[in-house]
């Protein structure tokens, strides 16, 4: 995007002129896929735009869990690097960070952590879960954790304990929570302590890591400073497109239809779903297993879907546990409602507060991308015209659009990374 004197209006902007420059130079027999790959392979990340706060946020490793929670919610990010406060001021950045904490590390930890405290395989990940909070919860609360306030569970079992919007409070009051400092969840990181980049790395690496290779963010290092310089994300580099819609090397490939582009890649069978008179943690807990990143909430008896979750949205089940307790149960589509109405009343500001996020298979992927921007989701549903499911988008799946990665290309860029916990998800 540029202003009048067409002088770019962004830094987004301004790096994509420098692409379209290289673009114009590239030899006319290439593809516009090889044309885009020449170009990102000439820029280093050191020229990737900074965060919108210019300062990357950092959490201690002595931070408590809420405080963690706390942090992420108020910057409205889903991760953040963590600092052992522990390490030494001349530490190699391998040494003075821990890893990466998010959302999704932090519902994996919990249901890890009760998994291993009970000692016991082969048993429902929620069970357990309820089986270790009982002592500083209390049993209605334990039921909850495990699904069993739903009314579905419980016509399925009569007498089985009833619970009601009480159970965040109590777990966020408790012992459980309060105690458990950052540092503690550790075994939930990607990497140990994370795959980073350096500053002459070019853009085709960075743009391959976060679609080929499914990361969510990537840090950029300083080696001399022993410090991260950037946090390139999905998220960034969707606007970063959008902001350079207006350009020819988009047009390429932007101005095309999603059924175009073979787009969605996932069609609805594949999609996963929950009811929405599911238990809101039985949402998390499909996420956590499957390794997505959001589910998409449907109406009870059909496909039609009626609102999304996304692993973030587990944050208000944390900073704001009173907005429940008017409900017997938490269902996914109470979640929805109570959240809409905190949201509302405290004038903030979150994807929850839209209506589902749609597009259609004959819309443009410039449409696609002017909506995930705009409206700073990660993932939006593909629907028919009677607002059926037919497929989903990812941020992913966008990026992945633009670039290939060559033959042999990253080498032995992966030595010495330590492989990704089963536990975890990137």
């Amino acid at each position: 995007m540029v202003v009048e004197d067409g002088s770019p209006k962004s830094p987004e902007a301004k790096l994509g002129l420098e692409v379209e420059d290289l673009w114009d130079i590239q030899e006319p027999q290439l593809s516009p896929t090889e044309k885009l790959n020449a170009c990102f392979e000439s820029i280093p990340v050191s020229e990737f735009p900074q965060a919108s706060s210019s300062q990357v946020i950092e959490i201690k490793s002595d931070a408590s869990l809420g405080e963690a929670v706390q942090l992420l919610s108020q910057n409205k990010i889903l991760s953040a690097p963590v600092v052992d406060v522990d390490a030494p001021e001349d530490a190699s950045w391998l040494d003075r960070y821990l890893g990466i904490v998010e959302f999704a590390g932090i519902v994996v930890w919990i249901l890890h952590q009760s998994e291993k405290k009970a000692g016991l395989e082969g048993i429902d990940a929620a069970e357990v879960f309820a089986k270790a909070l009982q002592e500083s919860t209390g049993p209605a609360v334990a039921a909850a954790a495990s699904g069993m306030s739903s009314p579905r569970y419980r016509s399925s079992q009569p007498g089985s304990p009833k619970t009601d919007g009480n159970f965040f409070e109590s777990l966020t009051s408790s012992d459980f929570y309060k105690n458990t400092k950052v540092k503690d969840i550790s075994g939930s990181f990607r990497w140990a302590p994370f795959l980073a980049l350096q500053p002459s790395n070019s853009f085709l690496t960075m743009l391959l890591l976060l679609s080929k290779y499914r990361m969510k963010s990537i840090p950029v290092v300083d080696l001399g400073d022993r410090k991260i310089d950037n946090i390139i994300t999905q998220a960034a580099v969707i606007h970063m497109l959008e902001e350079c819609a207006d350009l020819q090397w988009f047009k390429s490939w932007g101005s095309k239809k999603l059924h175009e582009l073979g787009l969605p890649y996932m069609k609805n069978n594949r999609i996963i779903k929950v009811d929405e008179d599911e238990p809101v943690l039985q949402a998390f807990r499909i996420m956590q297993e499957k390794g997505v990143g959001g589910v998409p909430v449907v109406a009870s008896g059909g496909n039609k879907a009626v609102g999304n979750i996304s692993i973030r949205d587990i944050q208000f089940l944390l900073i704001a546990p009173e907005i429940y307790k008017d409900y017997r149960s938490i269902t996914a589509k109470n979640f929805l409602t109570a959240v809409k109405n905190y949201l509302e009343e405290n004038k903030k500001e979150s994807p929850l507060m839209s209506s589902m996020i749609t597009c259609k298979k004959d819309d443009t992927l410039k449409d696609v991308i002017m909506k995930l921007d705009s409206m700073k989701i990660h993932r939006i549903y593909v629907v028919d015209g009677e607002g059926n499911l037919e497929g989903l988008i990812t941020l992913r799946d966008i990026i992945s659009k633009i670039v290939h990665e060559p033959r042999g290309y990253f080498g032995d860029f992966f030595d010495g990374i330590l492989p990704i916990p089963q536990t975890s998800r990137v």
